[in-house]
């Protein structure tokens, strides 16, 4: 129950800007892999709106990862060999998609956009194409404002210090689909009935109602600003805000409405309802092994999968409903179907509250670096050292491009908000970097990851195989250089960093065949930065800005000789004038015309002026002289110096 509370007690939107229109397999990850490939093609839409109304295919090797709604009128498809595709299509345009610098550019260009409208700051980044955020604050904020006597005439304040800023909206009716369907159709019709079952439905659903029409602005501010769509999910957790934002795709948005918690009457919510519909590999948190595993047990035998060129698709379908009330089935039964080395003990629960709709992560808070950065590729065959050390300088080449990209800024903080049209493209096609930029983040470690194939089996089959290998070690502190050429960098990096762990990997000169590499720099270190995320201050920028930032109090040390026009007015009392000459003034008269340089500094802590303020070799019953051109105070050895200064000044 506590974990429920706190479920509703959120408001979750999850944007997906690479929507895709059908759904061809149950396994989650392949999904979301389509979703983020029909990105692909909405990015080289945007950069040549006339193909929007052309075929258009994106290639990776000799593959049609995706392709646009028009190309598929025509009978094109997604993982279609390329010359299947042209003789299906001939004048289908195909790009090549393999370097991936202007779709991550893309990606990190409509994440900003989103973090740009969080008061809490909590927005989290899935993949290219996806991003969460918890406006919960934003909602109870307006929903404190809200008069209840007149909804339909509500405004959605966006700034809690300017309440101008905002956009008028109808708070008696949810923006969009609803799950269950049937709730958009009577709006008075679903208050009733959440009336009779939980006040804090109520509260819920109209909470939600604002998240519909915040996330409504959002997509529109999206598409006229940035040029993409998206499509929209709202509820309480990550979980069923990304799932339910899957049922009106594309272009389309989806509120799970309350009641979320079970009714005592019969244990039914709309929450269960809508996630005993789904595959059990469609719910995320569920990898594809995982979810064998259960639908073996349900099925009671092993569950068939697809052997074809996208693995981990499902012939046969176990939803969670039928998971959920099989026989013994429970968070201990579900933890030991999934026990083995590794497996955390408390797996079963995990998953358990999973198919419950039940999940309590947070979403991040945005973050100035990521955690980590990946380039990685796949291959058909791969199992020449040559081969491999071609691949491993290409692929060091795309990590430090991206290293530059994502962990450097512009020297000076005020320029860090700075971004020139097409800056980063041209960052990463240039093969070095202006001195004016510095590291914001040190990557602290190099991962090397490979995927070998298994072995054939005796009937010349292969089982499929996703275990990947790994070797890790400290990044080499030349990848930082800035003023370095990234081509030798990278030769320099195989030769010195990436061969010794690759053959750490796969000792043997042969043998081994290779269907993936993955380059990964992580264990991120903040640099010096004047922000709160640096670690300390940036030293170097310091002393850059002293001059500047010392202007005002810096006093010029120039020599002036007194004034004979000083007006009469300005005088001193006689008494301080007898302690001056008895050596024992306290005061500083930096105007009279009878004080020097040497008889405005004052004694310490009522001192003799010969003992303490001057500590020569005179005489101690030494107590000055008096010049007799402008009757200052001073020692006698100070006597000489002085009248060579008006001789000077004369």
């Amino acid at each position: 129950m506590e974990a429920a509370k706190r479920r509703d007690g959120r408001i979750i939107i999850h944007f997906d800007y690479g929507s895709y229109e059908e759904q061809r397999c149950c396994s989650f990850f392949y999904t979301d892999l389509y979703g983020t490939y029909c990105f692909y093609a909405a990015v080289f839409e945007k950069e040549n709106p006339s193909w929007k109304f052309l075929p258009l295919a994106v290639q990776q090797k000799q593959i049609i990862v995706t392709c646009n709604y028009e190309a598929r009128r025509r009978g094109l498809y997604k993982l279609q060999l390329v010359h299947e595709a042209k003789k299906a299509c001939p004048d289908v345009i195909i790009v090549l998609g393999e370097d991936l610098t202007r779709f991550r550019n893309a990606s990190k260009d409509n994440y900003d956009f989103f973090r740009g409208y969080t008061w809490n700051n909590k927005v989290e980044r899935l993949g290219f194409d996806e991003v969460f955020m918890d406006v919960t604050d934003m909602i109870d904020y307006n929903f404190a404002l809200l008069n209840h006597n007149d909804l339909p005439a509500s405004f959605f304040h966006l700034d809690h210090n300017d309440p101008t800023v905002g956009f008028p909206f109808d708070a008696s009716s949810l923006f969009g689909h609803t799950f269950p369907a049937s709730s958009s159709t009577s709006a008075s019709k679903l208050l009733s009935t959440i009336n009779s079952f939980s006040n804090d439905s109520v509260d819920l659903l109209l909470r939600l109602r604002l998240g519909s029409h915040f996330a409504w602005h959002l997509r529109h501010q999206l598409e006229e600003q940035k040029g993409y769509t998206c499509t929209v999910g709202i509820s309480t957790n990550k979980l069923s805000s990304k799932l339910v934002g899957n049922l009106n795709k594309p272009k389309g948005q989806t509120t799970l409405v309350p009641p979320y918690n079970p009714d005592p009457r019969d244990g039914r919510s709309n929450v269960i309802d809508f996630i005993d519909g789904l595959d059990i590999g469609q719910i995320p948190g569920i990898g594809f092994k995982i979810a064998q595993k259960i639908r073996c047990h349900v099925l009671g035998r092993p569950a068939a999968f697809k052997a074809g060129l996208v693995y981990g698709g499902t012939k046969e379908n176990v939803h969670v409903r039928d998971v959920r009330i099989f026989e013994g089935m429970g968070p201990e039964a579900l933890g030991q179907v999934l026990a083995g080395p590794g497996v955390p003990r408390d797996l079963g629960d995990k998953i358990w509250g999973l198919i419950h709709g039940v999940d309590d992560t947070e979403v991040a808070k945005a973050k100035e670096v990521p955690q980590q950065i990946s380039i990685e590729d796949s291959y058909i065959r791969l199992d020449e050292i040559e081969q491999v050390k071609k691949e491993l300088k290409m692929l060091s080449e795309s990590l430090i491009k991206r290293m530059r990209l994502d962990l450097t800024s512009l020297v000076d903080d005020e320029d860090m908000d700075i971004a020139l049209e097409g800056e980063e493209e041209d960052l990463a096609l240039n093969t070095k970097v202006s001195s004016s930029r510095r590291w914001i983040a040190h990557p602290k470690t190099l991962r090397l990851s490979t995927r070998p194939r298994p072995p054939l089996n005796p009937d010349g089959t292969r089982s499929k195989s996703f275990t990947r290998i790994s070797k890790s070690s400290s990044m080499p502190s030349f990848v930082l250089s800035l003023a370095q050429d990234i081509t030798i960098l990278a030769e320099k990096l195989v030769e010195e960093a990436l061969l010794p762990l690759f053959r750490k990997l796969h000792p043997g000169k042969s043998g081994w065949n290779l269907s993936l590499v993955n380059l990964c720099a992580t264990n991120m270190s903040m640099a010096a930065s004047e922000g709160k995320a640096g670690a300390g201050r940036d030293i170097g920028r310091m002393f850059r800005r002293q001059e500047d930032a010392l202007k005002d109090w810096k006093i010029a040390d120039v020599d002036v000789a007194p004034s004979d026009d000083e007006s009469e007015d300005r005088h001193i009392e006689q008494d301080d004038v007898d302690q001056i000459e008895r050596g024992h003034s306290s005061h500083y008269y930096p105007d009279h015309p009878g004080l020097g340089s040497q008889g405005a500094l004052p004694s310490d802590q009522g001192s003799s002026f010969g003992d303490e303020a001057w500590d020569s070799e005179c005489e101690e019953n030494d107590v000055g002289a008096r010049c007799q051109a402008c009757g200052a105070m001073m020692p006698s050895f100070a006597m000489v110096a002085h009248e060579r200064f008006h001789s000077l000044s004369g």
